[in-house]
């Protein structure tokens, strides 16, 4: 704060805090706190004595595991009024007498899972989602295994039952299929019973895996994969519900091959999940660069905004990417570029 203090008089208040990364109305609100009166007593509040009365009832033998509104009414049948309820709670909270009486259970601290992909299979994300048949109250279990740099569905397998064996042939037999080496991958889940099953990790451990989990109740560690169950159930002809085996993996078979050599993917800049998976992406790229340069020779005054460039593949896909501060050559780099005139920013002190 001292130092946007010492810079907003030289470039402004909102490129000061741009450059060091310090919300405007962080420093609004600083400004009114600098400036704000301390709160004037009431005339009606309790003086110090009537207040230690108070705690002094508060915290007696009889008194000392009932609720202030119980302590009120009862002494109020006794003829005896000191305060109203709230007045009670607020004098107990300013001692610090308030607290949760009850047991409260304690989760521990689960790690936030950071997983980063620069490559096809180096990181796999899997889940199994509920299907339902035409007999009441039974299901299918659909087992899908996601690539999260090129979002290509690797290996699926559907069943009757939910259970680890299913899961570690199907793992199994993928990685045999992409010929992962050991120590290449890691394979992230959520935290159900087949993902943490004792046997699935002593099968990732046989295979050099790397597992990864979700935090408990934590709806967005795992996202790729609720996404492209999404993509999967939102389809116009994902049925209500399946008939027999054959065709529920007829009809599943047909939607993979969709989702991984024709949908184009908003987040593999609408590449479908083939071309990344098996390296045609610089090939695809050309090819729409190509057709992009010829519409504007054509039709130049169409781009307003210049020659046209087709989107990027993003160099790397993260989950939950680590949170980054900016460092103070980062710092000194944005003030250098927001100031042009004024002392030199190093005779500033820079506190952030």
């Amino acid at each position: 704060m001292n130092a946007v203090e010492e810079l907003a008089p030289v470039v402004g208040i909102e490129a000061a805090c741009l450059a060091l990364a310090v919300p405007r109305s962080s420093y609004y609100r600083q400004q009114v706190i600098g400036c704000a009166k301390p709160r004037p007593k009431p005339s009606r509040a309790l003086g110090a004595v009537e207040e230690q009365q108070v705690l002094d009832v508060a915290n007696s033998g009889r008194f000392t595991d009932v609720a202030p509104a119980e302590i009120v009414n009862t002494l109020i049948e006794e003829e005896v009024y000191l305060c109203s309820t709230r007045t009670m709670y607020r004098i107990l909270a300013k001692n610090g007498e308030v607290r949760e009486r009850r047991d409260q259970l304690r989760h521990p601290d689960y790690k936030k899972p950071e997983l980063m992909a620069t490559g096809p299979n180096q990181v796999w994300t899997w889940d199994i989602t509920k299907l339902l048949r035409l007999e009441k109250w039974s299901y299918f279990y659909l087992y899908v295994i996601l690539d999260l740099f090129s979002r290509y569905v690797v290996g699926w397998l559907i069943a009757d039952h939910e259970n680890a064996t299913h899961a570690k042939r199907l793992i199994r037999e993928t990685c045999k299929k992409e010929g992962v080496e050991d120590g290449q991958l890691t394979i992230h889940s959520d935290r159900g019973a087949p993902m943490t099953s004792k046997t699935m990790t002593q099968m990732l451990a046989d295979l050099v895996i790397t597992k990864s989990h979700s935090r408990p109740q934590v709806s967005n560690d795992n996202p790729f994969s609720e996404s492209q169950f999404k993509t999967m159930k939102y389809r116009p002809d994902f049925p209500d519900r399946f008939g027999p085996m054959p065709e529920a993996r007829a009809h599943f078979s047909d939607f993979f091959g969709w989702y991984n050599h024709n949908h184009r993917h908003s987040g593999i800049a609408y590449l479908t999940p083939a071309d990344v998976h098996l390296g045609r992406v610089q090939q695809v790229l050309d090819r729409r660069q190509l057709v992009m340069d010829a519409a504007y020779q054509r039709h130049p005054e169409r781009f307003v905004h210049g020659a046209p460039r087709t989107a990027q593949l993003a160099p790397a896909v993260w989950i939950n990417p680590p949170a980054e501060d900016l460092g103070e050559a980062e710092v000194q780099t944005n003030l250098q570029s927001i100031c042009n005139e004024g002392p030199p920013i190093s005779s500033l002190e820079v506190q952030h």
